[in-house]
This record gives C-alpha cells, sequence and structure tokens, in this order.
C-alpha cells in the first residue's frame, strides 16, 4: 500500500475527460466510480462513446433544444455556425473549439463533450461515493476512449485512489506498447480486457488496428498473475459467428488469470450520439441480440471452462 498522504505530482497532473459515472454498476465489482478518459486509438465501428475517440473537445449539437435563435452563428468568428433554409448547420472543418458559439447558446443546444482538469479533482469526486465502495466492494474503473491514451493521467489517478485505499479497474483495449500497459495493470486491482475479434484481417477492417499486440499484452498480463475480466461485445453479423466464438473459447482457454468472461449485448443507443457529433455511423440500423441467442454464446464458451456471463444492457 502507497503512503497515506496523496502525492503531489499526481495530484497536480492534468488530463482530457468526458464524462464522470457515479453508481456504475457495470464497470468491475461492486457499485463504481468510472471515469472516462478521452482518446482512443480504435476506431471500433460500433463504439458506443463517439465522443471520446479525438484526444480533444469535441462540440455536440442537440438539435431538438435548438431555438434557431442565430446568437451562435453571430458569436462564431470562424463561419463554422449556420443557418441554411430555416435549418442549423455546423461546418466542423471550420470549427475551432474556441467556445463562443456554446457561450452564446441559452438554450443548451450546444456543448462540449471533453475538458481539462487534474487528478486531484477526479480523485475528490470519486471519493464521495467512499462509503458506497466499502460496502458493495466497489471502487473507481478508468475507462474511456482508451486510459492508455493518457498514460500519465492514468497512473496519477491510479496513484491517487491507492492513496486513498479505493480499489481500482482499469478497463482497457490493450491497445499499447506493454511497458505502458504493465506500468498502469501494476497500479490497478482488476484489468477488464476487451477482446472484439480473433481474426486479425477482420479486426483491421472492424478497428483499424491489429490485434496482435492486444492477444500478446493478455498473455503477458496473465503470465504475470493479474486478475482479469475479459469483455466480449456481441455485434449480429460482425464477430457472433461460431467459428469466432470458438476461437475465443480458445483462446482464453489457456489463460490462468480470466475471473470472468462477459458478453455485452450490442445496443443501438449509441446513434444519437453520432449525429450530434457529425459523424457517420457504420452500424446504422443493427439490432440488439435477443438474449436466447446471447446465451448460446455463453454457452459455447462455457465448452471451454470459461466463467460466462451475460451482461443486461448498459442503458
Amino acid at each position: 500500500m502507497a503512503d497515506s498522504q496523496p502525492h503531489e505530482s499526481s495530484a497536480a497532473m492534468t488530463g482530457m475527460i468526458f464524462d464522470i459515472e457515479r453508481f456504475a454498476v457495470h464497470d468491475g465489482p461492486g457499485i463504481r466510480t468510472t471515469v472516462f478518459l478521452k482518446g482512443c486509438p480504435l476506431r471500433c465501428a460500433w463504439c458506443h462513446n463517439p465522443e471520446s475517440l479525438a484526444p480533444a473537445p469535441v462540440l455536440v449539437f442537440t438539435a431538438p433544444l435548438c431555438t434557431g435563435c442565430g446568437r451562435c452563428v453571430a458569436a462564431c468568428a470562424h463561419g463554422a455556425q449556420r443557418i441554411e433554409e430555416d435549418r442549423r448547420a455546423i461546418d466542423r472543418a471550420r470549427c475551432q473549439t474556441c467556445g463562443a458559439c456554446v457561450e452564446a447558446c441559452g438554450a443548451g443546444a450546444l456543448e462540449f463533450a471533453g475538458h481539462r482538469t487534474t487528478a486531484a479533482d477526479v480523485i475528490e469526486e470519486v471519493r464521495r461515493d467512499l462509503p458506497f465502495y466499502r460496502n458493495s466492494g466497489g471502487g473507481m474503473t478508468l475507462s474511456g476512449g482508451e486510459p492508455l491514451a493518457q498514460p500519465a493521467f492514468a497512473e496519477a489517478l491510479l496513484r491517487l485512489a491507492r492513496d486513498h485505499r479505493i480499489h481500482t479497474a482499469l478497463d482497457t483495449s490493450g491497445f499499447a506498447d506493454w511497458e505502458i500497459l504493465k506500468r498502469l495493470a501494476d497500479l490497478s486491482d482488476l484489468v477488464l480486457y476487451d477482446l472484439k475479434h480473433m481474426e486479425n484481417a477482420r479486426h483491421v477492417a472492424l478497428t483499424g488496428v491489429s490485434n496482435k499486440r492486444i492477444l500478446a499484452n493478455l498473455r503477458r498480463l496473465d503470465r504475470d498473475g493479474k486478475p482479469l475480466w475479459v469483455r466480449i461485445p456481441l455485434i449480429p453479423g460482425v464477430n457472433d459467428s461460431d467459428e469466432n466464438f470458438r476461437a475465443f473459447g480458445g483462446f482464453l482457454r489457456d489463460l490462468k488469470h480470466v475471473e470472468r468472461v462477459e458478453l455485452l449485448r450490442y445496443h443501438r443507443l449509441a446513434e444519437s450520439k453520432y449525429e450530434r457529433i457529425g459523424m457517420p455511423y457504420a452500424l446504422r440500423g443493427t439490432p440488439t441480440p435477443d438474449m436466447d441467442f446471447a446465451q448460446s454464446r455463453q454457452r459455447l464458451l462455457s465448452e471451454y471452462g470459461l466463467p460466462v456471463g451475460v451482461m443486461k444492457l448498459r442503458l
């Protein structure tokens, strides 16, 4: 256990986050506070947090809240805000994320996803839930985005959490240099590790990166004896085949420290997020897999001796 007094250098460290979710029950054991960090090297076609991908703040426009007053147009010095044929439009190539339009909008239709903060301020909010952690076995989870994309900030948060004797979980894709992953995993009580697809070419097509480093890093974490919860998104027509799930099972069967495998049923709740930040969504219209099918994938993985559960939809 670290010193009882917080590290001053860790407390002053700054980073970019886009949300802190209190009373989270899907991101590790017990009741947790999940800190969502900005930035991710993957571009998963089904990403449920597209506002997390860019390392910088992203302008979010919620059309139903817009009154059409035009104050944002007048405030924008870069010509990014427009009203065309009685319809609001944003030229995101011109947007400098200066914040003038957000300040001018009295209706709350414009906001930023992402802001810079200190590790001390984050931990102060996390500590508000200490009684819930003690009673439920919960703690703090770092998620994203990809927390490994901000290693110094993630390390500062984990060290401060340790100083306050808060259980920590690192939710990661594992796509990073081993030295970074190991440093942060060593500071975490638990690693939540995402697996997307076992076939490398398909993984590249779906996420933009190879899975070779991801699989190698998972093996190394297992050899280090790190407690692991493996999380697999279940996406119809994308990664739900018998062949792919048998490949998952064969790979995970050889690991010694996988305490749990979670199947995360795909849902469509993120579609509106893409509209609000002006991004296309490749999987629009993809259905949520029904529970019977999800349980068939669970049974298939269970044939390999894996402790598998199907998570309820995260709403």
